[in-house]
């Protein structure tokens, strides 16, 4: 469960842009849609292995 401190003078957005933030960081939807589909190690370590090549290029693209 996630928890927002507001204070006395604080809009009921910025508690919800608060709230959105703490959500996005905590990775819940990322780990619904991680155990929606069960995949198998082997597959994943390839997906894993497959991002970070990719992370690597577009790293060495801008430099």
């Amino acid at each position: 469960m996630i928890i927002v401190d507001v204070q006395e003078n604080e809009s009921i957005e910025r508690a919800l842009k608060k709230y959105k933030l703490k959500y996005n960081r905590a990775g819940v939807m990322r780990e619904l849609r991680d155990r929606k589909q069960y995949s198998k190690p082997s597959v994943r370590r390839r997906t894993e292995k497959l991002k970070a090549v990719f992370r690597q290029k577009k790293q060495v693209e801008m430099v």
